[in-house]
């Protein structure tokens, strides 16, 4: 074990790689993107400034924000604090632009790109321009007052273009510049790190192995029984299981380990370093926005440590529905108990933060069924919400504490910054199953420095020889390799299932630093069934990180969002979870290859979803929250009334709020009429499933019952993708119980097979 000396107290810079060489917009392109960002964010002023680049606000109004602003900072300096964050626009930070240029480099497809250019292109000529805002005049050619009338036109416009344009671009925007601004953490008195946790005394020092550079374009070959094509949550588990087997297991990842000192990360460099596409995959029409690890650890070392069973009504609809007994047998609840014994799954220590506490009190006043969630932190309390960016206490026993080191104890090897892009297969003989020889990939170094940002890295094709390939790479990623690889199921890719999620947010009237304890520590599980067949809402809490949590408060003007983003501090955040019916699909872009996204949540989940929307409105309410806001485009926000006598005001309410009281019902009743609306409603989610779903034969299904590929030999699946629908849960203890199983079974085939050699050496 490796000991963190008090001086390596963290964090540790991660930097990001290096920008595209080449920038994807010209310099009109550019001014109208400028443009854009700097209305959506813009520079606040008094009645002076240049208008093409400061928003002027009339002196009353400058100086009541102002106001509104000291009281809330409400620390020293804070008028001069204030000052800045007005007058501080979007794109004032070089960190902003090169964020999108990174976003639009890597991580958005070439129809998309295509899509945003025509729109920078239309927004730059007179004739576009006209028929885009209603003035014959380039975009960035108008004041900022103007430009913003037009964008909040958009939000309401009979045009389904530019009601998506609005979502699209204001959302885009708030990301960056939360991920990016130098005042927005200083307003909201953000640490940097957490407060309530602190470095590990020690840490499992991982070794990976070490690929030479480039000789006259020969690949490398690496030999072993097992490759296991992903390090997350199902990984890491059949990694542990095999190696524990006697098997030479080697475990490969396209992402790269970061020790604890560089946890958890600056949100700048997490959502690059940790998550899926920068952390802005979007389906094709843009309603739901997917949030998917992609570190060393995979989802487990991003997630919230919420560390739930499935239910007995899942389990059953999957072993009747779909002819899989397994889910019901006592096997795989001792598969279940063992990941979460490992990992200390209890709710003994748990400690609520004030969001938690509003759920499970708030619940209790209505008699509604709620509990406690258990935690993967061994028994001991970990009151640490910066978790979605890595934990840097170790605290959270996910893969790279557990079931990782368990298998580098057993023997396993380890490679990261290895992207497969296909598994290699023998000749079938006389038109049997075909058996699996390997992967083939690119292994890209670190640089000099150890760490990404160099550019002395360099990129070499590696093969690895194993007759034995399990593919844990993710519900999205999963499919694409399969894709790739030649096979033609085709159920690969069908039937994605995701937990889209619509957000309530109560604001209260003292700060309480929501993103100090736990993130996810109580469930409101009273409208989980609503149709009787096992769909419907959960309630939950959400991050309250700012990059992940503000984006999803809706903007009304530059103004009215940084008002609202300075409130953060007297926020709670809320999902209301449906466990969707009808799903989605997964499939490769045609154009570039990269994962593509087609779902849109279906009407009859919306309406779970809508319930759930209305009942953590409710339990806000009832704890006394001041403000109510709701994800439902259109709707306004709920502002508690006050009893005012001498202006013959009287309040139904005070001062023991109940959902009766009819000022609440009359905005609730509001909410309800106007639904969630498509396509104008966002959603996201952050659980995909389905994809390589699990059945009884290739017609219904991608995978066996034991987890093989169907119509090869030697081929796995051990992630998310092998549920038959949707967990109903956060899945990473369902994954794990199924990865275990699946990994049982392919030791128990293999009893006997001998450990394999590795030509590459650590």
């Amino acid at each position: 074990m490796e000991t963190l000396h008090a001086e390596h107290i963290r964090q540790t810079p991660s930097p990001l790689a290096p920008l595209p060489d080449d920038d994807i917009l010209t310099a009109e392109q550019w001014g109208i993107l400028v443009a854009i960002a700097d209305t959506v964010i813009p520079s606040l002023t008094q009645l002076d400034g240049n208008r093409l680049l400061q928003h002027p606000l009339r002196r009353d109004v400058y100086e009541a924000s102002s106001r509104r602003l000291e009281r809330s900072i409400n620390v020293d300096g804070s008028h001069d604090l204030t000052k800045k964050y007005l007058e501080e626009s979007a794109t004032a930070q070089r960190d902003f632009k090169d964020g999108f240029r990174r976003l639009i480099g890597f991580y958005v497809s070439d129809e998309a790109r295509k899509q945003l250019l025509f729109i920078l292109n239309a927004l730059n000529t007179s004739a576009g321009s006209f028929i885009l805002t209603g003035y014959a005049t380039p975009l960035d050619c108008l004041p900022v007052q103007t430009r913003e009338k037009i964008l909040q036109s958009w939000s309401t416009a009979r045009l389904p273009l530019l009601r998506g344009l609005h979502r699209s671009l204001t959302s885009l925007v708030k990301v960056l510049w939360i991920r990016t601004s130098p005042t927005l953490g200083r307003v909201l008195s953000h640490p940097r790190t957490p407060v309530h946790d602190s470095p590990p005394d020690t840490f499992f020092p991982f070794k990976f192995l070490q690929i030479p550079p480039p000789t006259l374009g020969i690949p490398e070959t690496v030999e072993a029984d097992v490759v296991i094509v992903g390090s997350g949550c199902g990984g890491a588990v059949a990694a542990k299981t095999l190696a524990e087997a006697g098997l030479k297991v080697l475990v490969v990842d396209k992402s790269y380990y970061w020790p604890p000192e560089h946890l958890p990360m600056s949100e700048h460099e997490g959502a690059h370093h940790l998550f899926a596409n920068g952390g802005v995959t979007q389906s094709d029409d843009s309603s739901i926005g997917i949030l998917a690890g992609s570190a060393w650890g995979g989802g487990g070392t991003v997630n919230w440590s919420a560390s739930l069973q499935p239910q007995g009504f899942v389990r059953r609809d999957w072993a009747q529905k779909f002819g899989l007994p397994h889910f019901t047998s006592a096997a795989f609840q001792a598969d279940l108990d063992a990941v979460c014994e490992r990992m200390g799954v209890s709710a003994a220590a748990v400690e609520h933060n004030k969001t938690n506490r509003v759920l499970l009190e708030g619940a209790r006043k209505l008699g509604w069924n709620a509990k406690v969630v258990p935690q993967n932190t061994g028994g001991q309390a970990h009151n640490c919400g910066y978790c979605t960016y890595g934990c840097g206490s170790c605290g959270k026993k996910g893969p790279t504490e557990t079931f990782l080191p368990d298998a580098a104890r057993a023997g396993a090897y380890f490679m990261e910054g290895f992207d497969v892009q296909e598994v290699m297969f023998a000749a079938a003989a006389g038109g049997g199953d075909r058996q699996t020889t390997g992967v083939r990939g690119y292994w890209t170094s670190r640089d000099g420095n150890g760490g990404v940002a160099g550019a002395d890295r360099f990129r070499r094709e590696v093969i690895i020889k194993a007759p034995r390939v399990i593919l844990a790479a993710g519900a999205l990623a999963t499919p694409l390799v399969l894709h790739r690889s030649g096979l033609t199921n085709p159920h690969i890719g069908r039937h994605l299932h995701l937990h889209p999620v619509s957000f309530v947010v109560a604001v209260w009237d003292e700060d309480v630093r929501p993103w100090e304890g736990p993130i996810l520590t109580a469930v409101v599980n009273e409208f989980e069934n609503l149709d009787g067949e096992g769909y419907g809402a959960k309630l939950e809490a959400t991050t309250m990180v700012p990059g992940l949590f503000l984006p999803v408060l809706p903007w009304q003007g530059g103004l009215q969002y940084k008002e609202l983003a300075a409130k953060m501090k007297r926020m709670t955040g809320y999902i209301s979870l449906a466990r969707d019916r009808y799903g989605g699909r997964v499939y490769p872009d045609p154009m570039d290859g990269r994962c593509r996204v087609q779902y849109t949540p279906s009407k009859y989940d919306r309406r779970h979803i809508l319930e759930g929307v209305t009942r953590l409105a409710e339990i806000a309410y009832v704890e006394g929250a001041r403000e109510i806001f709701v994800a439902v485009p259109g709707a306004d926000t709920f502002v508690r009334p006050v009893s005012d006598p001498a202006a013959h005001v009287h309040v139904t309410g005070n001062p023991t709020p109940s959902v009766n009281d009819v000022e609440f019902q009359t905005w609730l009743d509001g909410v309800r009429r106007r639904g969630l609306p498509s396509p104008d409603t966002g959603f996201a989610s952050a659980h995909q499933m389905g994809s390589c779903r699990m059945g009884t034969s290739s017609t219904n299904s991608v995978v066996s019952p034991e987890g093989r590929v169907w119509d090869t030999r030697g081929l796995y699946i051990c992630d998310t993708s092998v549920f038959p629908c949707a967990s109903g849960v956060n899945p990473m203890v369902t994954v794990m119980g199924i990865s275990r199983g699946i990994a049982r079974h392919i030791a128990e085939e293999t009893r006997g097979f001998g450990r394999g050699t590795t030509k590459a050496k650590l």
